[in-house]
């Protein structure tokens, strides 16, 4: 079983040949290649129910089905290496702050389940959990540990169909983190980023993450996204003392030009769409392009 992997220690292993981001919408793929083959296996509605909290494979003969589909097998009695993006409301991730933060590894990951036990609804003792610490901005200053944690039920289903189909997914992370490397690092930037009812909000400061959540919508609409966003501009204004750069966007589709005109008008901060080399990224497939920007020398 594997735990949650992220960004920190992508460039340090070979790429795997496959990259899968699910959502509740289908299962976007990239085959790892020159230029990147890209597929996308759309879902039943039933198949699967994004959740930190409760079962997300509703029904994992179907989930098997289509990532087979996407993915035949290849005769070969060896698994096939895989990176794999896990829906953003499926994972709490978060920012913690600490005045002082151990060397130890062991004593790390002790004190950040010490503080993950007051924030998730869920057991952190025996959760999947993985962080990345933060380079810190100067002598004696916080430091700032990028979490992310999820039960280990919740991740280990997800992998199974991949497992099923002949893939290792040594690598897991989520859509959010993914895509962040899809925004420059330069400056104080938002990416607000939709998928199906779910919103998620990034804060990246120098390319930093500050605040970083995940929130599931009552509707679908430029008013909600926007209730959210007054929040977070209030927080940046308050602990970062700026305003931020510019907002970027992904998944908004139809309703993208709206949000845009909206944030400016009356967020007073210009906002531009997400993108990306290989293509436009979208509600389903923001992390896989992320994921593949990220890869050294790609």
């Amino acid at each position: 079983m594997t735990a949650l992997r992220t960004l920190a220690g992508l460039l340090k292993d070979p790429p795997p040949g496959f990259a899968f981001e699910l959502s509740g919408a289908g299962i976007a793929a990239a085959r790892i290649a020159r230029p990147p083959r890209f597929s996308f296996q759309p879902l039943e509605p039933d198949v699967l129910s994004v959740s930190p909290v409760r079962d997300n494979v509703l029904r994992p003969e179907a989930l098997l089905a289509q990532v087979r589909a996407l993915a035949p097998p290849n005769g070969n009695r060896k698994r096939r290496p895989a990176a794999l993006i896990l829906p953003d409301y499926s994972v709490r991730v978060s920012v913690l702050d600490f005045d002082a933060f151990p060397s130890d590894a062991n004593e790390q990951l002790s004190l950040i389940r010490f503080r993950l036990k007051r924030s998730v609804p869920f057991d952190a003792e025996s959760a999947a959990v993985s962080y990345h610490v933060q380079p810190e901005a100067g002598k004696g200053e916080r430091v700032d540990v990028v979490t992310a944690v999820a039960p280990l039920e919740i991740v280990a289903r997800y992998e199974a169909p991949f497992r099923a189909a002949g893939f290792h997914p040594g690598w897991v992370t989520t859509s959010l983190l993914a895509a962040l490397q899809l925004v420059p690092p330069s400056g104080l930037k938002i990416l607000v980023k939709r998928s199906g009812q779910v919103l998620s909000i990034a804060v990246q400061d120098a390319g930093a993450i500050k605040l970083i959540r995940s929130i599931e919508l009552s509707e679908v609409s430029a008013e909600e996204t926007l209730a959210h966003l007054f929040p977070t501009l209030a927080y940046v204004e308050d602990q970062l003392r700026g305003k931020p750069d510019g907002l970027v966007l992904c998944g908004f589709g139809p309703l993208a030009e709206q949000v845009r005109e909206r944030c400016q008008v009356e967020l007073g901060v210009a906002a531009s769409q997400l993108g990306s080399r290989f293509g436009e990224p979208g509600e389903s497939n923001a992390g896989v392009m992320g994921y593949l920007e990220s890869l050294e020398d790609y």
